[in-house]
Protein backbone atom coordinates (compact mmCIF):
# COMPACT_ATOMS: atom_id res chain seq x y z
CA UNK A 1 0.00 0.00 0.00
CA UNK A 2 1.35 3.40 -0.93
CA UNK A 3 2.10 5.96 1.78
CA UNK A 4 0.59 8.86 -0.17
CA UNK A 5 -2.54 10.73 0.79
CA UNK A 6 -6.04 10.77 -0.64
CA UNK A 7 -7.12 10.09 -4.18
CA UNK A 8 -5.92 11.21 -7.62
CA UNK A 9 -8.38 10.86 -10.49
CA UNK A 10 -7.79 11.19 -14.22
CA UNK A 11 -10.92 11.62 -16.30
CA UNK A 12 -13.20 14.03 -18.07
CA UNK A 13 -15.60 16.75 -17.04
CA UNK A 14 -18.69 17.35 -19.14
CA UNK A 15 -21.82 19.41 -18.63
CA UNK A 16 -24.77 17.04 -18.23
CA UNK A 17 -27.93 18.02 -20.06
CA UNK A 18 -30.59 15.65 -18.74
CA UNK A 19 -34.02 15.21 -20.30
CA UNK A 20 -36.86 13.37 -18.55
CA UNK A 21 -39.49 11.64 -20.68
CA UNK A 22 -41.56 8.46 -20.80
CA UNK A 23 -39.43 7.03 -23.62
CA UNK A 24 -36.76 7.89 -26.20
CA UNK A 25 -38.06 9.47 -29.43
CA UNK A 26 -37.72 7.59 -32.69
CA UNK A 27 -35.63 9.03 -35.52
CA UNK A 28 -37.53 11.97 -37.01
CA UNK A 29 -39.94 12.11 -34.07
CA UNK A 30 -40.41 14.85 -31.48
CA UNK A 31 -41.98 14.03 -28.11
CA UNK A 32 -42.76 16.08 -25.02
CA UNK A 33 -40.52 15.77 -21.99
CA UNK A 34 -41.41 16.00 -18.33
CA UNK A 35 -38.27 17.70 -17.02
CA UNK A 36 -34.80 19.08 -17.72
CA UNK A 37 -31.65 19.72 -15.71
CA UNK A 38 -28.24 21.16 -16.52
CA UNK A 39 -25.38 20.24 -14.23
CA UNK A 40 -21.80 19.01 -13.89
CA UNK A 41 -20.92 15.49 -15.05
CA UNK A 42 -18.34 13.21 -16.69
CA UNK A 43 -17.29 9.92 -15.10
CA UNK A 44 -13.99 11.05 -13.67
CA UNK A 45 -15.41 14.33 -12.47
CA UNK A 46 -18.42 12.63 -10.88
CA UNK A 47 -16.11 10.18 -9.13
CA UNK A 48 -13.99 13.05 -7.85
CA UNK A 49 -17.02 14.88 -6.44
CA UNK A 50 -18.35 11.66 -4.89
CA UNK A 51 -15.02 10.92 -3.22
CA UNK A 52 -14.56 14.47 -1.94
CA UNK A 53 -18.07 14.62 -0.48
CA UNK A 54 -17.45 11.21 1.09
CA UNK A 55 -14.51 12.72 2.96
CA UNK A 56 -11.35 12.06 0.91
CA UNK A 57 -8.76 14.61 -0.20
CA UNK A 58 -9.15 14.51 -4.02
CA UNK A 59 -7.14 15.93 -6.90
CA UNK A 60 -8.82 15.73 -10.32
CA UNK A 61 -6.79 15.84 -13.55
CA UNK A 62 -8.50 16.87 -16.79
CA UNK A 63 -8.98 19.55 -19.45
CA UNK A 64 -11.83 22.02 -19.87
CA UNK A 65 -12.69 24.81 -22.28
CA UNK A 66 -12.60 28.49 -21.45
CA UNK A 67 -16.39 28.75 -21.54
CA UNK A 68 -19.51 28.74 -19.32
CA UNK A 69 -19.52 24.95 -18.98
CA UNK A 70 -15.90 25.09 -17.80
CA UNK A 71 -16.81 27.69 -15.17
CA UNK A 72 -19.51 25.30 -13.97
CA UNK A 73 -16.79 22.69 -13.37
CA UNK A 74 -14.72 25.06 -11.24
CA UNK A 75 -17.79 25.95 -9.18
CA UNK A 76 -18.68 22.33 -8.35
CA UNK A 77 -15.07 21.57 -7.37
CA UNK A 78 -14.96 24.57 -5.05
CA UNK A 79 -18.28 23.58 -3.49
CA UNK A 80 -17.30 19.91 -3.09
CA UNK A 81 -13.71 20.30 -1.95
CA UNK A 82 -12.07 18.82 -5.05
CA UNK A 83 -8.60 20.21 -5.89
CA UNK A 84 -8.67 20.81 -9.68
CA UNK A 85 -5.56 19.95 -11.72
CA UNK A 86 -6.92 21.30 -15.01
CA UNK A 87 -5.62 22.63 -18.30
CA UNK A 88 -7.97 25.32 -19.68
CA UNK A 89 -8.15 25.41 -23.49
CA UNK A 90 -9.19 28.42 -25.58
CA UNK A 91 -9.58 26.47 -28.83
CA UNK A 92 -11.74 23.55 -27.61
CA UNK A 93 -15.12 23.53 -25.85
CA UNK A 94 -15.78 21.90 -22.52
CA UNK A 95 -17.39 18.50 -23.03
CA UNK A 96 -21.12 17.86 -22.82
CA UNK A 97 -23.45 14.89 -22.38
CA UNK A 98 -26.99 14.17 -23.51
CA UNK A 99 -28.79 12.10 -20.86
CA UNK A 100 -32.22 10.58 -21.37
CA UNK A 101 -33.88 9.57 -18.08
CA UNK A 102 -37.05 7.49 -18.08
CA UNK A 103 -39.38 9.43 -15.81
CA UNK A 104 -41.03 6.25 -14.51
CA UNK A 105 -38.14 3.80 -13.95
CA UNK A 106 -35.16 6.14 -13.61
CA UNK A 107 -33.24 4.16 -16.26
CA UNK A 108 -30.98 6.21 -18.51
CA UNK A 109 -29.21 6.36 -21.86
CA UNK A 110 -26.26 8.70 -22.46
CA UNK A 111 -24.26 10.26 -25.32
CA UNK A 112 -20.96 11.91 -24.30
CA UNK A 113 -18.76 14.35 -26.24
CA UNK A 114 -15.54 14.85 -24.25
CA UNK A 115 -14.56 18.16 -25.88
CA UNK A 116 -11.31 19.53 -24.44
CA UNK A 117 -10.82 16.44 -22.27
CA UNK A 118 -10.74 14.31 -25.42
CA UNK A 119 -7.29 15.77 -26.14
CA UNK A 120 -5.71 14.49 -22.89
CA UNK A 121 -2.39 12.95 -23.98
CA UNK A 122 0.36 10.78 -22.54
CA UNK A 123 2.44 13.96 -22.23
CA UNK A 124 -0.34 15.64 -20.24
CA UNK A 125 -0.38 12.69 -17.85
CA UNK A 126 3.39 12.78 -17.41
CA UNK A 127 3.16 16.47 -16.58
CA UNK A 128 0.94 15.52 -13.61
CA UNK A 129 3.19 12.67 -12.44
CA UNK A 130 3.59 14.28 -9.00
CA UNK A 131 -0.19 14.31 -8.51
CA UNK A 132 -0.47 10.58 -9.24
CA UNK A 133 2.60 9.57 -7.25
CA UNK A 134 1.48 11.62 -4.24
CA UNK A 135 -1.85 9.80 -3.87
CA UNK A 136 -2.74 6.69 -1.92
CA UNK A 137 -5.35 5.62 -4.51
CA UNK A 138 -5.44 6.41 -8.24
CA UNK A 139 -8.62 6.11 -10.33
CA UNK A 140 -9.21 6.35 -14.08
CA UNK A 141 -11.70 5.34 -16.78
CA UNK A 142 -11.99 5.38 -20.60
CA UNK A 143 -13.81 8.61 -21.46
CA UNK A 144 -10.41 10.26 -22.07
CA UNK A 145 -8.01 8.60 -24.56
CA UNK A 146 -7.05 5.07 -23.53
CA UNK A 147 -3.31 5.63 -23.97
CA UNK A 148 -3.47 8.39 -21.35
CA UNK A 149 -5.22 6.02 -18.93
CA UNK A 150 -2.55 3.36 -19.53
CA UNK A 151 0.30 5.79 -18.88
CA UNK A 152 -1.35 7.01 -15.68
CA UNK A 153 -1.82 3.44 -14.45
CA UNK A 154 1.86 2.74 -15.17
CA UNK A 155 2.96 5.79 -13.20
CA UNK A 156 0.71 4.86 -10.28
CA UNK A 157 1.88 1.25 -10.21
CA UNK A 158 5.50 2.35 -10.39
CA UNK A 159 4.98 4.51 -7.32
CA UNK A 160 3.15 1.80 -5.36
CA UNK A 161 -0.17 3.67 -5.52
CA UNK A 162 -3.29 1.48 -5.33
CA UNK A 163 -4.99 1.53 -8.75
CA UNK A 164 -8.71 1.46 -9.59
CA UNK A 165 -9.55 1.08 -13.28
CA UNK A 166 -13.14 1.60 -14.43
CA UNK A 167 -13.27 0.39 -18.10
CA UNK A 168 -16.18 2.67 -18.97
CA UNK A 169 -17.48 3.34 -21.48
CA UNK A 170 -16.73 0.01 -23.17
CA UNK A 171 -14.01 1.39 -25.46
CA UNK A 172 -10.93 -0.59 -26.56
CA UNK A 173 -7.91 -0.43 -24.26
CA UNK A 174 -4.44 -1.97 -24.07
CA UNK A 175 -4.34 -5.40 -22.40
CA UNK A 176 -1.51 -4.08 -20.21
CA UNK A 177 -4.16 -2.22 -18.20
CA UNK A 178 -5.35 -5.49 -16.65
CA UNK A 179 -2.04 -6.20 -14.96
CA UNK A 180 -1.84 -2.59 -13.74
CA UNK A 181 -5.29 -2.76 -12.07
CA UNK A 182 -5.39 -3.57 -8.38
CA UNK A 183 -9.17 -3.14 -8.71
CA UNK A 184 -10.92 -3.60 -12.06
CA UNK A 185 -14.47 -2.20 -11.90
CA UNK A 186 -16.78 -2.76 -14.91
CA UNK A 187 -20.56 -2.88 -14.81
CA UNK A 188 -22.35 -5.97 -16.13
CA UNK A 189 -22.58 -4.72 -19.73
CA UNK A 190 -18.93 -3.64 -19.83
CA UNK A 191 -17.87 -6.97 -18.33
CA UNK A 192 -19.99 -8.87 -20.87
CA UNK A 193 -18.40 -6.97 -23.75
CA UNK A 194 -14.98 -8.15 -22.58
CA UNK A 195 -15.67 -11.78 -21.63
CA UNK A 196 -18.15 -12.53 -24.41
CA UNK A 197 -21.13 -13.75 -22.35
CA UNK A 198 -23.98 -12.01 -20.55
CA UNK A 199 -23.68 -11.34 -16.81
CA UNK A 200 -27.10 -12.36 -15.50
CA UNK A 201 -26.39 -14.48 -12.41
CA UNK A 202 -23.89 -14.63 -9.56
CA UNK A 203 -22.24 -17.56 -11.30
CA UNK A 204 -21.84 -15.47 -14.46
CA UNK A 205 -20.20 -12.72 -12.40
CA UNK A 206 -17.89 -15.25 -10.76
CA UNK A 207 -16.87 -16.63 -14.18
CA UNK A 208 -16.23 -13.13 -15.47
CA UNK A 209 -14.21 -12.30 -12.37
CA UNK A 210 -12.08 -15.40 -12.87
CA UNK A 211 -11.49 -14.37 -16.49
CA UNK A 212 -10.30 -10.92 -15.38
CA UNK A 213 -7.91 -12.42 -12.83
CA UNK A 214 -6.40 -14.61 -15.56
CA UNK A 215 -5.77 -11.41 -17.54
CA UNK A 216 -3.78 -10.00 -14.62
CA UNK A 217 -6.32 -8.08 -12.53
CA UNK A 218 -5.78 -8.06 -8.76
CA UNK A 219 -9.46 -7.92 -7.73
CA UNK A 220 -12.52 -7.70 -9.98
CA UNK A 221 -15.53 -5.70 -8.79
CA UNK A 222 -18.48 -6.16 -11.15
CA UNK A 223 -21.25 -3.69 -10.45
CA UNK A 224 -24.68 -5.25 -10.96
CA UNK A 225 -27.09 -2.36 -10.44
CA UNK A 226 -29.86 -3.14 -7.97
CA UNK A 227 -28.28 -6.55 -7.21
CA UNK A 228 -25.14 -5.01 -5.75
CA UNK A 229 -21.44 -5.63 -6.48
CA UNK A 230 -19.70 -8.94 -7.07
CA UNK A 231 -16.17 -9.18 -5.63
CA UNK A 232 -13.80 -11.77 -7.08
CA UNK A 233 -10.16 -12.17 -6.15
CA UNK A 234 -7.77 -14.96 -5.22
CA UNK A 235 -9.06 -14.71 -1.62
CA UNK A 236 -12.75 -13.84 -1.90
CA UNK A 237 -15.70 -14.43 -4.22
CA UNK A 238 -18.93 -12.91 -2.90
CA UNK A 239 -21.88 -10.70 -3.80
CA UNK A 240 -22.25 -7.58 -1.67
CA UNK A 241 -25.93 -6.55 -1.89
CA UNK A 242 -27.00 -3.06 -2.88
CA UNK A 243 -27.59 -0.74 0.08
CA UNK A 244 -30.48 1.71 0.01
CA UNK A 245 -33.57 2.66 1.99
CA UNK A 246 -35.14 5.16 -0.44
CA UNK A 247 -36.87 4.82 -3.83
CA UNK A 248 -34.69 4.85 -6.96
CA UNK A 249 -35.47 7.86 -9.16
CA UNK A 250 -32.33 8.35 -11.30
CA UNK A 251 -29.59 5.78 -11.93
CA UNK A 252 -27.31 8.09 -13.95
CA UNK A 253 -24.04 8.45 -12.05
CA UNK A 254 -24.67 5.41 -9.83
CA UNK A 255 -21.46 3.67 -10.90
CA UNK A 256 -19.47 6.86 -10.37
CA UNK A 257 -20.94 7.25 -6.89
CA UNK A 258 -19.91 3.68 -6.08
CA UNK A 259 -16.35 4.17 -7.31
CA UNK A 260 -15.97 7.49 -5.48
CA UNK A 261 -17.18 5.94 -2.23
CA UNK A 262 -15.16 2.76 -2.73
CA UNK A 263 -11.95 4.73 -3.45
CA UNK A 264 -12.55 6.87 -0.37
CA UNK A 265 -12.86 3.82 1.87
CA UNK A 266 -9.76 2.26 0.26
CA UNK A 267 -7.79 5.46 0.86
CA UNK A 268 -8.72 5.16 4.54
CA UNK A 269 -7.23 1.67 4.68
CA UNK A 270 -10.48 -0.31 4.83
CA UNK A 271 -10.61 -3.95 3.70
CA UNK A 272 -12.13 -4.57 0.28
CA UNK A 273 -15.50 -5.93 1.45
CA UNK A 274 -15.99 -3.02 3.84
CA UNK A 275 -14.93 -0.56 1.13
CA UNK A 276 -17.44 -2.10 -1.30
CA UNK A 277 -20.22 -1.72 1.28
CA UNK A 278 -19.28 1.92 1.73
CA UNK A 279 -19.37 2.38 -2.06
CA UNK A 280 -22.75 0.65 -2.28
CA UNK A 281 -24.17 3.00 0.36
CA UNK A 282 -22.81 6.01 -1.54
CA UNK A 283 -24.52 4.81 -4.72
CA UNK A 284 -27.70 3.87 -2.86
CA UNK A 285 -28.16 7.48 -1.79
CA UNK A 286 -27.17 8.96 -5.16
CA UNK A 287 -29.85 7.01 -7.08
CA UNK A 288 -32.54 8.40 -4.78
CA UNK A 289 -31.75 11.91 -6.08
CA UNK A 290 -31.87 13.59 -9.49
CA UNK A 291 -28.67 14.28 -11.40
CA UNK A 292 -25.11 12.99 -11.32
CA UNK A 293 -22.54 15.09 -9.43
CA UNK A 294 -25.21 17.09 -7.56
CA UNK A 295 -26.68 13.79 -6.28
CA UNK A 296 -23.46 12.65 -4.59
CA UNK A 297 -23.98 12.35 -0.81
CA UNK A 298 -22.00 13.87 2.05
CA UNK A 299 -20.07 11.61 4.45
CA UNK A 300 -22.61 12.04 7.24
CA UNK A 301 -25.39 10.75 4.96
CA UNK A 302 -23.37 7.66 3.99
CA UNK A 303 -22.46 6.82 7.58
CA UNK A 304 -26.08 7.29 8.65
CA UNK A 305 -27.38 4.94 5.96
CA UNK A 306 -24.84 2.27 6.92
CA UNK A 307 -25.93 2.58 10.56
CA UNK A 308 -29.61 2.28 9.61
CA UNK A 309 -29.02 -0.73 7.41
CA UNK A 310 -26.83 -2.34 10.06
CA UNK A 311 -29.56 -1.86 12.66
CA UNK A 312 -32.06 -3.64 10.40
CA UNK A 313 -29.85 -6.71 9.89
Amino acid sequence: MAQGEGIAILGIYVADTAYLASRMPKIGETISGSGFTLGPGGKGSNQAVAAARAGAPVRFMSKIGNDPFGKMALEIYEQSGVTPELDVMDDMPTGAAFIFVNDTTGDNAIIVYPGAAGTISVEDVRARRDVIEGARVFVTQLEQPADAALEALRIARGAGVTTVFNPAPANPFDDACYGLSDYFVPNESEAAAIVGFEIETEDDARRAGADFLKRGVGTALITLGEKGVYIHSADISVLVPAISDAPVIDTSGAGDAFIGGFATALSEGRAVQDAVRFGCATAGIAVSRRGTAPAMPERADIDALLRRVGAMQ
